[in-house]
């Protein structure tokens, strides 16, 4: 996670040369790197969707796994300790979690927390130090290529001297491979993950090309210093321009004291660009506001876990399980009974709540997911550990036919339940809400543009659920949007919140991105109604 950064500015670069002709490479054991891709044993592309769990700190949270995978993860990132920092994990307690991550059909990350911040923090490890934790863990490990990454050590070097970084992060990859460590492995960045200064943008060829299995793929964290689509964009598509293995190992997007991330241009181009990304996260935080599940409770999703796991791009509607774990759990064939028929509560302009009866199953349901009919077509749009979920960011005065299937911890997946037909509300949200509003092109280019509009609460009271109107002055059209849904006649633009926007407290904001086409001109629009009430601009 981000620790006490002090970030001065940006300063990323260019990977340094084209990409180079691979020497011949070890043959693949498992989860291997191809090409710039993540691919399993059998070829298949596997992108990474999931959480972060902080196990080294919250040993007796072993529901957790569990948990995240009824939510639709694919994927976990494992806390464990080295015994530099923090309390040893033993080689039977990473064996236990690795067993659980099978057990719920997860791709295990495992990762050393004690090297955060080192050359800045004084108590952080080394690299050197994590590679020998993980060779003590060699017979742990071994023949469980399919199912773990190894991230040699995280955030493994602050802002002091970040160029002191790539040295020991070679040394660290070749003492594993000669030890005998076939995994795929991941390495953070510098400058406390978020490689600001472009570090690891500089040298991850160099880096990449001293593994001689090439099993490696790099991770960046983004926090507050990937506040724009444009740092985000450029940083993500320099790795894949390169051919270069990347995700993004961490991110959070709440404000906080260093500024405010721009989760939404993070997961869509992320499943844009089919990268994975692995959400800090699932409870537990020092700060609560990055907490996605309230005290590890799947019922209690914070409004940054209903963004993560249901939101636009979100896990629930992007993850695909590995294809290792397809043939099921052994005895384990029968699916779940189809879910009681769903009921509709609480349906406002943009969200509803709907409940239905519990499936049943010999082993045990492990989660519901909700999908919504149109046609043929069936689109996922909420998973949820209970027989329970509220939707959110629905388009008002909009008809939908909602229904749940339920499964079980072997995947098996019920029949689909009887539907239940949903028609939101004409428009709504606080009324007579004070705003303000900033509107600005990020980028723009022959026919299209990024636009981007910042809505703040100026009132008294916390807004919830909005609609936000303008026109635009010279026929621009919306193409792609994100933190809202769009509905355009003509020039009027009307904006429904999303899920992970549709609240704004006392003095907050949120942002909504969009993608647009324009024609010789691109006059930005000068007049915002939030709910019907004008709001000022600036």
């Amino acid at each position: 996670m981000l620790a006490l950064a002090v970030v001065l500015g940006l300063g990323f670069l260019v990977p340094a040369g084209a990409r180079a002709a691979e020497a011949p490479r070890a043959l693949a054991t498992g989860l291997h790197i191809s090409d710039g891709r993540l691919l399993e044993g059998n070829g298949n592309d596997f992108v990474m969707r999931g959480v972060n769990h902080a196990h080294t700190w919250y040993p007796g949270e072993t529901q957790s796994l569990a948990d995240v995978k009824a939510l639709g993860a694919n994927t976990v990132r494992v806390v464990l300790s080295d015994g530099h920092r923090w309390t040893r994990n033993t080689p039977e307690d990473v064996a236990a979690v690795i067993g659980r991550c099978k057990a719920n059909r997860l791709i295990c990350v495992l990762e050393v927390h004690d090297t955060t911040g080192y050359g800045e923090d004084t108590a952080a490890g080394t690299l050197d130090h994590a590679a020998d934790y993980w060779i003590g863990l060699k017979d742990v490990l071994a023949g469980q290529e399919d199912y773990v990454i190894v991230n040699i050590g995280n955030e493994p070097w602050g802002n002091t001297a970040p160029e002191g970084w790539t040295a020991p992060t070679i040394a660290a990859v070749k003492k594993l491979r000669t030890a005998g460590l076939q995994h795929t492995i991941m390495v953070d960045a510098p400058n406390w993950g978020q490689d600001w200064q472009g570090v690891m943008r500089a040298n991850a060829r160099t880096v990449y090309d001293a593994d001689p299995t090439g099993n490696l793929i790099f991770s960046i964290h983004m926090y507050s210093v990937f506040d724009t689509a444009a740092e985000i964009t450029d940083y993500l598509n320099a790795f894949v321009d390169a051919k270069l293995p990347l995700l993004i190992g961490e991110f959070g997007g709440p404000a906080d004291q260093w500024g405010d991330p721009d989760e939404d241009t993070m997961m869509a181009t992320a499943e844009q660009l089919g990268l994975g990304y692995l959400a800090w996260s699932w409870s537990g935080n020092t700060d609560p506001v990055l907490d996605l599940a309230t005290d590890f409770d799947p019922t209690r999703l914070s409004s940054w876990g209903q963004r993560i796991f249901n939101g636009v791009n979100g896990i629930a509607r992007t993850a695909k399980e590995a294809t290792v774990f397809g043939g099921g759990t052994p005895g384990d064939t029968r699916a779940p009974t189809a879910p009681g028929t769903p009921a509709a509560s609480a349906v406002s302009a943009t969200s509803a709540t709907l409940t239905w009866g519990a499936a049943t199953d010999d082993v045990g349901v492990t989660g519901y997911d909700v999908v919504r009919i149109s046609g043929g077509t069936e689109t996922k749009v909420a998973a949820s550990t209970a027989n329970t979920a509220t939707l959110t960011g629905l388009t008002p005065d909009t008809a939908y036919t909602f229904a749940v299937y339920a499964r079980d911890a072997a995947g098996n997946r019920s029949a689909r339940s009887a539907t239940v037909d949903v028609t939101t509300g004409k428009g709504g949200g606080t009324p007579g809400a004070a705003c303000s509003v900033g509107y600005r092109v990020v980028g723009q280019w022959s026919g299209g543009f990024q636009g981007e509009i910042a809505l703040r609460n100026t009132g008294t009271a916390a807004v919830d659920g909005w609609t936000l109107a303008f026109a635009f002055p010279d026929g621009q059209t919306v193409a792609n949007m994100w933190g809202g849904t769009p509905t355009q006649s003509g020039s009027a633009v009307s904006v429904a919140a999303a899920s992970y926007t549709s609240t704004i407290p006392v003095g907050g904001s949120v942002t909504v991105g969009f993608i647009g086409t324009k024609g010789a001109t691109n006059t930005a629009p000068t007049a915002f109604t939030l709910n019907g009430t004008a709001c000022t601009t600036g």
